[in-house]
């Protein structure tokens, strides 16, 4: 008996360019995050801005009281306005000492002279070289003085730019522009050094969005390609150093301007990305292809409405917004050739079809 032709739908195969593009899913990361802590103990004297406020660089966040501070300033100052009058004194009487040796040196000489020719007695000679020598000392005295004074006065200037340096960091300003998180001091609140963070701070323009693509992909990747996420569009500026060998995919990331902050830091986000155009290439719906033990393959639509199996190549898949899904075929078909899109169920080689609509020579 004869059998009854099958219903088929078929399309033709065009030509056209297909851009190679990646879609993932990105998680937006701030470019700089800052945790605030006090360099300095004591009392939290004013909070100056708000929680979840926008702050910019050098803006004030909080100042401690720096009243210890300033008296612990006042007391170096006065140590050292002490040490500079010490070092003045030792100074002068070193001069005094010098004027001194002049004398007892030459009433040493001449009484050693008076010695010799009989005029000074022992005792005599005796006494003015003692006082030659006790000036000598005295000044060696007092050039060590001025050298401890010096040392004081270098100790006390470095305690005062220490104490200054304490004095400054009262005043905690913002270390970047961005935005702040939740306040966990408050005015009044006492605190140590280096101790809780006070806040955190988070750079929202520019930020980052970081995602993964296949390493296959990888040789299309380079700096500055266009990204696009959540309607804004970025420049790709990291490239990882290594692939994961886990999930085989390469991390990256892009930067975004982000000047309205629409993209905020933990987000996830979809990240899409034209890796390339792929010019004159072969296409037809995806659903017209099969896979057999042989591989893929196509029904091929014959003129005499008869179809015969035909083996292909496909290179990849690709899926513009809101079309199906299309394969780009690199051999086995030539354009304009039709290929079955629906019905294959119930085909065999050499059987007769029947087309449920007339064929299109535009593909949808």
């Amino acid at each position: 008996m004869m059998m009854e032709p099958a219903a088929v739908r078929a399309v033709a195969v065009t030509r056209s360019d297909v851009p190679l593009d990646i879609s993932a899913v990105g998680n937006v990361e701030s470019m700089a995050t800052v945790d605030i802590k006090s360099r300095v103990a004591g009392q939290v004297l004013r909070v100056d801005f708000q929680e979840g406020q926008s702050v910019e660089k050098g803006q004030l966040l909080f100042e401690i009281d720096p009243e210890p501070i300033n008296r612990q300033l006042a007391e170096i100052q006065a140590n050292l306005s002490k040490d500079l009058a010490l070092e003045d004194q030792a100074k002068a009487n070193v001069t005094k000492d010098e004027a001194q040796i002049t004398q007892t040196r030459a009433a040493a000489d001449r009484g050693v002279q008076l010695a010799k020719e009989g005029i000074f007695s022992k005792e005599q000679t005796e006494q003015v070289v003692a006082t030659n020598d006790s000036a000598v000392a005295s000044l060696a005295a007092d050039k060590a003085a001025i050298q401890s004074a010096t040392a004081s006065i270098r100790a006390d200037r470095a305690r005062l730019a220490q104490t200054q340096l304490q004095l400054n960091y009262t005043k905690i300003l913002a270390p970047i522009s961005g935005r702040a998180g939740a306040i966990s001091v408050k005015a009044g609140n006492l605190i140590k050094d280096n101790d809780a963070v006070m806040v955190t701070l988070l750079q929202m323009s520019p930020i980052y969005v970081s995602f993964g693509v296949p390493e296959q992909l990888l040789p299309e990747m380079h700096e500055g390609l266009a990204v696009m996420a959540s309607g804004k569009t970025g420049v790709l500026q990291f490239i990882d150093n290594t692939v994961d060998a886990a999930t085989g995919t390469i991390k990256i990331k892009a930067r975004f301007e982000n000047a309205d902050r629409g993209l905020w830091p933990g987000e996830f986000v979809k990240v899409q990305a034209r890796l390339s155009m792929d010019r004159d290439r072969l296409i037809i719906p995806s659903r017209a292809v099969q896979t057999g033990p042989q591989g893929k393959y196509v029904w091929i639509l014959n003129a005499d409405q008869t179809v015969a199996m035909r083996p292909v190549d496909v290179v990849r898949l690709y899926k513009s917004e809101n079309a199906p899904e299309e394969s780009v075929i690199g051999s086995g078909l030539q354009s304009g050739e039709q290929v079955i899109s629906e019905g294959q169920m119930r085909l065999m080689p050499g059987a007769k079809v029947r087309l449920l609509k007339e064929i299109s020579n535009v593909l949808h």
